[in-house]
């Protein structure tokens, strides 16, 4: 884990902090919206937000009842910060806090890569699970 990276909950970010991230991993669907960027926040269940000085390097995004099912919605790390074990530490808060909810539920790209970095923080697969999701 890097030092110097200071992880805060809850957190207050402002609007253009949060964008500059979500743009430097290219998630211009939430970055090209401000309405959207306005909202994220406020609309999580819980967030923790990592920084380095005064730059957000990265950030883990909650949705959910907050009893028994919790849904990661987001997590990112900015490029020039990826292999610190920032995601990593992120991932690991959230589920030491969410150790007693029932149903943790994580959708995201299906790359080698990712799979990998998953299954690294003990996730599994749904077909791991004998499990199947939808969407639309």
């Amino acid at each position: 884990m890097d030092k110097h990276i200071q992880y805060k909950e809850n957190n207050p970010i402002d609007v253009e902090t949060l964008t500059e991230l979500y743009k430097s991993v290219g998630w211009t669907a939430y970055s090209d919206h401000p309405e959207i960027m306005e909202k994220i926040l406020p609309g999580a269940l819980h967030y923790i937000s990592a920084w380095s000085g005064d730059k957000l390097v990265g950030l883990i995004r909650t949705v959910g009842d907050g009893c028994y099912i919790l849904y990661i919605q987001d997590i990112l790390v900015h490029p020039d910060y990826h292999r610190r074990g920032i995601g990593t530490e992120l991932i690991n808060r959230i589920l030491e806090q969410a150790k007693d909810i029932r149903q943790i539920v994580l959708t995201t790209d299906n790359s080698e890569k990712t799979k990998a970095f998953y299954k690294s923080v003990g996730l599994y697969t749904l077909e791991e699970r004998n499990s199947v999701g939808f969407t639309n």
